[in-house]
């Protein structure tokens, strides 16, 4: 989805209240702008309303007042201000004088109350200061204009929204509906519009039985409605709600609130409604723009009223949470909750009371982390819920709505890592959507999970379909998830399960299944599947039942005795018919037989007589057609001749011309031929083979003619005498029967029946000619592609099937489905065809059917696949930006709609004034929305079109409105100064200078820069000019860059200046020569003068600290002190103190500080101590050994120390000797001396470290060793 545009900041700091005034007297509207200068419109039912005898208008500074005067019943409507973007809506109420009898008796009025006065009324949902995002984020002052004559909110739509959803209350136990309409007429696909309560909870999560979400499409006003369903509201179900609704490149949102009331009897109060103290004028706003308090808690207020809330003695209040208790309990984190778990709306005011309660916040004894309010997850994820506890030892307890969770499988686990907790739910469901809590002994802390479906997609998608009156219809699709829910739409609008009669809903699996069981045409239409992760789209096309004739029936000779088989197939197996003779119904008996079988009716006469010669009809039931054929009666004329009769063929057409006898393919064929003769003949059939070329289907008549009488045939004779198997003859006494089993298209040709016998012979020849459907015709062509149709051409079949091609039948489908449908039922009698109602950016694929008298061809193969694309459409907000005298510099911004084609780019043209010779500005095309056009005639009155192009093609132009004159107008230069260059700018040493100073000027300006007067000069400073702006650029700053600079910008004898002030700052130096004055008691009086170099800006203060002279840690005493004298107090007696001072200023403090040279004592005062006086005693002693070392013997592999005790003074130095070598460097040894004992650790020794050790001792007056000796042994 794209980004959402971020919400303008109101233009209003204070916006017109709605009132109702009486008739005769004036309202008065008043409103504030952020800043002066700002221009004010006022509309009335979304028209201007200007200066005249009823309106007045007056402005002053940022106050803009609206005064009607003598309100009447006409004034009484709707009234807007606009300011920038914002726009505010208010209402005007006439009510009606009091009559003069009543007013006599009325109490007379406050002045607040007075009967002229206008009185606020409570803000109805149309009062809602609306800011209009374009589609690119920022905000478009014309965008809030409306039509003159525009009439309420649909015909003035903010955003993306026809209507709000407005604040709303309802009692607990009852139920409550919000609706938001979206306009639709503009949208390519339906908008996705989400709820929400707070901040986060998504509603879509929480729908069951008290929360329904619906949505539905108006088809004649082409507007969306949504509602959210509440029923049976708990006083859980107020607080701040939240509709977002997000089209593919818009997004929009407006909050609302829901108040629950508690059912109070007579005597009922809710005390916490006392506290909530809300404006009128905040009763309708949007939050998002409540800038202002809405309402603070006011006690002193119910302290004064208290005797208006005094209830009869007998009634008695519910028992009753207290809110403010556990508002001043809980942490911050959970006041939204709690707030809106209790009905509070008032949140600021809420707010407000807790800062001056004292809140005595009592610690957790166990926790020293808790849960957090609320977690939410993904279904099939995991969520760790982790707390952190006091005692790591202490025992903890998982609850989920109140019952313990036992560990089971490896859905639940349970950790325990020091002081933290943690509780692992894996493949979360929607049944660990519930609250859990975490006990530890007394105490508990709680939480709620919430646990959102992921979106469920659509893995296929729905098909097209082409069905009759009547047949039945499904649609199928397959989602990502089982048993996930879907909604099913016609048109935009939902099918719902009460329409069961019409629709059937089935699911399988993932497979979702949309069935009509019989089809009319109201069902056609655009069926959508509809998921929380998208939506499906397909058109059902449903058309009049047409019948077709696959096969007709057909003439018919048949001889005495035989049988007679009248057959016809239709293209629907449920069609019931008629069977006439001579136009009077067939009444079927022993010898007549009627069949139907599918899709073939049959007609079967038994035992033929002269009296069946007649013209049989089928007549199918509910259609106007007649299928016609003509029973030919072939009566046999027997003779009496005597023996040695010539044989003989007893035709109705005996003799050399070819009687054709036609047959469809796949038929079966059979030929009785009568014969007499004495003695009996002997039968032989040939059939004369003809070898041509195939008639193509598309030839005229007359080539096929000139072909016929140019070609040369060959004629070839083949005997037929088998007696089984497809092609057989059989011969009897009085007749010879041909037949063929499933005609084929080499049994066509001219058949020769000869007869034999002693006495002569006879000869007739029949042709048989076999038709069939035509041949597959070749894959279609497709051109012409448009946004939703294109042009496909085909060429007529290689063999037309021995019949002329009555027509052909078209179908299509989707590249990656397997579905065709057919796109017409009347037969194309043309080589062309333009299909229509494709969606654009789907591949399709065509082919096509060749249908003769016998039937339908195989389909063609398919054409190449194509995708329907448009063109863009016109670019918005063509606008000249800058004219010189062989210029134009343009600018648009892309089209609104753009299509699945993308965008190649755009193409500017301009032509001549009255002329329509458009000449291109450029070769190719631009991907910019801006172009500077070259070369221009100074002077010519030119206009200028841009077109955006796509594979598609160039979409619509869009023209310059008037005629642009290709030359340079003067315009004075005028430097456009910062206001933050206005005042003196600082920057630190080493700092980037960049100054930006706009300027305007037509042609362009001259710019000059100077110094104090001079031309800047030196390569520290660089000048950047532009056609519209100059800039001064310095890359590292020095305190040599301070200074007054000014620019110029000069055209021709017309200037502008502008000065700046550059003041380059560093760090001071430090202070200089400080001393001390005086010393008393436990004081210091020090003094310095202000530092030599103050860095180019104001000192700021001094930080001065001191130090002990034992210890030379330097503490601060006095921080920004702005004197350069102070005292020191607090030192301590006996110690001596330095000090040192740090001059500030902006930058900072000085890198050096100015310090005391010699330490200052700080002496008891009025006691001198004397030391006494002793006789220095010399304590030195030579070392000697009080514990000598002793002989040892130990284990090789174990640890072995040696111990010694020396004294001496000073304290001697001690070295450790093995058989004369130091043992100082070998780390194998480790030596420790305290408190006079000596040690000496032998690390793992082996039998080499065997032998004679020394310690020696030694100091100023001399020295002393003692001696051991170590043996080695190793375990035996």
């Amino acid at each position: 989805m794209p980004e959402p545009a971020k919400k303008a900041v109101s233009a209003f700091n204070k916006k017109p209240r709605s009132v109702e005034v009486t008739a005769g007297s004036a309202a008065v509207f008043e409103a504030e702008t952020e800043r002066a200068g700002v221009k004010v419109r006022w509309q009335r039912d979304g028209s201007d309303i200007g200066a005249s005898d009823k309106y007045g208008l007056a402005a002053e500074g940022k106050r803009h007042t609206l005064t009607v005067r003598d309100v009447g019943p006409a004034d009484q409507g709707s009234y807007a201000v606009i300011a920038g973007s914002s726009k505010v809506k208010f209402d005007l109420k006439v009510t009606e004088a009091a009559p003069p009898e009543k007013a006599e008796l009325a109490v007379t009025p406050t002045p607040a109350e007075a009967p002229g006065a206008p009185r606020e009324v409570p803000v109805p949902a149309s009062e809602l200061e609306e800011n209009i995002p374009n589609p690119e984020g920022s905000v478009s002052e014309t965008s809030v204009d409306s039509a003159p004559g525009s009439q309420g909110a649909p015909d003035d739509p903010i955003g993306l929204f026809l209507m709000r959803p407005q604040d709303g209350e309802v009692t607990v136990g009852g139920s409550i509906v919000f609706s938001a309409r979206v306009a639709g007429a503009s949208l390519l696909k339906p908008p996705v519009v989400k709820w929400f309560k707070g901040k986060w909870v998504d509603l879509s999560s929480k729908v069951g039985q008290h929360l329904q979400l619906h949505d539905s499409y108006d088809r004649a006003s082409k507007v969306y409605l949504f509602e959210l369903h509440i029923t049976d509201a708990q006083t859980t179900s107020a607080g701040g709600y939240r509709c977002e609704v997000s089209t593919k490149d818009k997004f929009d949102s407006c909050n609302f609130n829901l108040t629950v009331h508690e059912a109070m009897g007579s005597g009922d109060l809710d005390l916490r409604s006392a506290f909530r103290r809300t404006s009128l004028a905040g009763a309708g706003r949007r939050t998002s723009d409540s800038h202002e308090d809405t309402g603070t808690l006011d006690f002193s207020s119910l302290l004064k009223k208290s005797s208006s809330f005094r209830r009869d003695s007998k009634l008695e209040a519910p028992a009753e949470e207290d809110v403010w208790e556990i508002l001043r309990q809980a942490p911050p984190s959970e006041y939204e909750r709690i707030a809106f778990q209790h009905g509070v709306t008032d949140l600021r005011g809420m707010l407000k009371r807790l800062k001056g309660m004292k809140h005595d916040e009592k610690k957790s004894t166990a926790f020293q982390k808790k849960l957090e309010p609320a977690y939410q997850v993904n279904k099939g994820h995991k969520i760790r819920l982790t707390v952190e506890l006091a005692d790591p030892d202490a025992e903890v307890k998982w609850l989920k709505n109140g019952q313990e969770i036992q560990m089971s499988g490896s859905k639940y686990i349970f950790e325990s890592i020091g002081t933290k907790r943690t509780l692992t739910i894996s493949q979360c469901s929607l049944a660990d959507d519930a609250a859990y809590q975490c006990v530890v002994g007394g105490e508990k802390c709680s939480t709620e999970l919430f646990v959102k479906e992921p979106p469920v997609l659509i893995t296929r998608s729905l098909e097209d379909q082409l069905v009759m009156v009547g047949q039945r219809v499904e649609f199928e699709c397959e989602v990502s998830e089982e048993g996930a829910q879907v909604k099913w739409l016609k048109d935009g609008v939902e099918l719902t399960r009460e329409e069961t009669f019409k629709y059937r809903f089935k699911k399988d699996g993932r497979k979702h299944h949309l069935i009509i069981n019989k089809a009319t045409l109201e069902d056609a239409g655009h069926y959508a599947v509809r998921t929380s992760g998208g939506q499906a789209l397909a058109e059902l096309i449903v058309q009049e039942k047409k019948l077709e004739v696959y096969q007709s029936i057909a003439d018919l000779a048949v001889g005495a005795k035989d049988q007679a088989v009248f057959k016809c197939e239709v293209s629907d197996e449920n069609v019931r018919g008629v069977w006439l003779k001579n136009g009077k119904e067939l009444v079927p008996d022993s010898r007549i037989k009627v069949s139907h079988i599918g899709r073939v009716h049959k007609l079967t006469i038994d035992d033929v007589t002269p009296a069946d010669e007649a013209d049989y009809s089928f007549v199918p039931e509910g259609f106007a057609c007649n299928l016609s054929a003509k029973l030919h009666f072939m009566e046999v004329k027997i003779d009496f001749v005597p023996r040695q009769e010539p044989p003989k063929i007893h035709l109705d057409c005996p003799g050399s011309t070819p009687d054709t006898i036609v047959v469809v393919a796949g038929n079966k064929l059979r030929l009785d031929v009568p014969i007499s003769g004495d003695p009996a003949p002997t039968v032989v059939w040939q059939k004369t083979v003809t070898q041509g070329k195939k008639a193509p289907a598309g030839a005229p008549l007359g080539a096929q003619e000139d072909a016929d009488a140019d070609e040369e045939w060959v004629f070839d004779k083949k005997l037929l005498c088998e007696t089984e198997g497809r092609v057989r003859v059989e011969t009897t006494k009085d007749r010879s029967v041909f037949t063929v089993e499933g005609a084929e298209k080499e049994d066509e040709g001219v058949y020769t029946v000869t007869v034999k016998n002693p006495v002569g012979e006879d000869q007739v020849n029949l042709t048989v000619k076999v038709i069939d459907v035509p041949d597959a015709p070749a894959a279609p062509k497709v051109s012409n592609v448009g946004e939703d149709s294109c042009t496909v051409r085909w060429e007529p079949p290689a063999y037309d099937g021995g019949q002329p091609v009555l027509g052909y039948i078209l179908e299509r489908k989707k590249k990656k489905s397997y579905r065709w449908m057919r796109l017409n039922f009347d037969l194309l009698r043309e080589l062309s065809h333009e299909a229509r109602r494709m969606i654009e950016g789907v591949a399709y694929e065509m082919r096509v059917y060749a249908v003769n008298a016998v039937g339908m061809s195989r389909p063609s193969p398919a054409s190449q696949p194509f995708m329907p694309i448009g063109p863009p459409g016109e670019p918005t907000h063509l606008t000249v930006e800058d004219v010189s005298d062989t210029t134009v510099s343009l600018k648009w911004r892309p089209p609104e709609r753009v299509g699945a084609g993308g965008m190649d780019g755009y193409s500017v043209e301009y032509c001549q004034e009255g002329s329509s010779e458009w000449v291109a500005a450029l070769q190719g095309l631009t991907e910019r929305t801006s172009l500077l056009v070259k070369d221009l005639p100074t002077g010519a009155r030119l206009q200028f079109r841009v077109r955006a192009h796509n594979v598609a093609g160039p979409g619509a132009p869009v023209i310059t409105k008037e005629p642009v004159t290709v030359q340079e107008i003067l315009q004075r230069p005028r430097l456009q100064l910062p206001r933050h260059l206005r005042q003196t700018i600082q920057k630190k040493v080493g700092e980037p200078v960049n100054l930006l100073i706009p300027f305007q000027g037509k042609p362009r300006p001259q710019v000059t820069w100077t110094k104090e007067g001079h031309p800047l000069a030196g390569d520290e400073v660089s000048i950047r000019n532009s056609p519209t702006d100059t800039i001064l650029f310095i890359r590292s700053a020095h305190r040599t860059h301070s200074g007054t600079y000014q620019v110029t910008v000069r055209i021709e004898n017309m200037e502008d200046k502008a000065t700046l002030v550059l003041q380059i700052v560093d760090k001071p130096s430090p202070p200089q020569d400080i001393r001390i004055i005086e010393t008393w008691g436990f004081n210091v009086a020090l003094e310095w003068k202000p530092p030599q170099d103050d860095g180019n800006t104001e000192i700021w203060g001094y930080t001065v600290q001191k130090a002990d002279k034992k210890t030379m840690e330097w503490f601060t005493v006095l921080e920004h002190y702005r004197r350069t004298h102070c005292v020191v107090s607090e030192l301590i007696i006996g110690n001596g103190y330095y000090f040192r001072v740090f001059s500030h200023n902006m930058v900072g403090s000085s890198d050096k500080a100015a310090a005391t040279k010699e330490p200052v004592f700080i002496p008891r005062p009025g006691i001198t101590y004397e030391p006494p006086k002793y006789k220095a005693l010399d304590f030195s002693e030579a070392p000697s050994f009080t514990q000598p070392l002793a002989n040892r013997s130990i284990i090789a592999g174990y640890n072995a120390v040696l111990c010694c005790a020396v004294r001496g003074s000073p304290k001697p130095k001690i070295s450790w000797f093995k058989n004369g070598l130091d043992l100082g460097e070998d780390a194998r040894f480790r030596m420790f001396s305290k408190q006079g004992v000596l040690t000496l650790e032998i690390r793992k020794p082996c039998p080499y470290d065997g032998g004679v050790y020394v310690c020696r001792a030694t100091n100023l007056q001399g020295e002393a060793q003692c001696e051991c000796r170590l043996e080695v042994r190793v375990p035996q």
